[in-house]
């Protein structure tokens, strides 16, 4: 059985998104590469950690996720797959901190709603 994380304020009917642990794991890596070295632990401290627990963020936590996540997805050295990956959670992230609520990231096993 796959752990997903659904992020509030999503793309789906449902305002979530879901992904799987290995692929916001892989995205962690893969943002290294892509990002400053100074730029990049925010980010990549949370991506390391999914799947460890429920995160919630504030809304001025998620304006600089976004920032990171969307700067991620726009660098043309970035795999497509992970590329799509960072843009929908920058624009979750985004719609959250606009909206000036916190941004949820909750674990859910394979076959759970």
């Amino acid at each position: 059985m796959s752990t997903h994380i659904v992020t509030s304020h999503g793309s789906d009917f449902f305002g979530e998104d879901r992904f799987t642990v290995k692929q916001l794991r892989e995205l962690g890596q893969h943002v290294r590469g892509v990002l400053p070295y100074d730029d990049s632990p925010p980010l990549t401290k949370v991506l390391d950690e999914a799947g460890e627990g429920e995160r919630e963020f504030d809304a001025d936590q998620a304006v600089l996720l976004a920032v990171l996540l969307r700067r991620a997805a726009a660098h043309r050295a970035l795999k497509k797959k992970h590329a799509d990956v960072a843009s929908l959670l920058g624009q979750s992230a985004a719609r959250a901190a606009g909206d000036n609520e916190p941004w949820t990231w909750t674990p859910h096993n394979e076959g759970e709603r």
